[in-house]
């Protein structure tokens, strides 16, 4: 089984100068789903797409999947 890992989205954070809070404000998605990223839990499609968005990549720039 494999999980998923956002460590490419706090990286890509910090080569754009944002923090989480300017993340959800400007991807217009809630703090708690940016806490559920935080603890790299499961979030909707739709958050990820409007993170991809607002950051200008792809999904697979943000999320990978990682073994166990």
């Amino acid at each position: 089984m494999r999980k998923i890992s956002y460590k490419k989205l706090w990286k890509l954070l910090i080569d754009k100068e944002l923090n989480k809070t300017q993340l959800a404000e400007e991807a217009n998605v809630s703090g708690s789903t940016i806490t559920r990223i935080a603890k790299g839990e499961c979030v909707n499609l739709e958050s990820i797409v409007k993170i991809c968005n607002t950051l200008e990549c792809e999904i697979q720039d943000i999320i990978e999947l990682i073994p166990e």
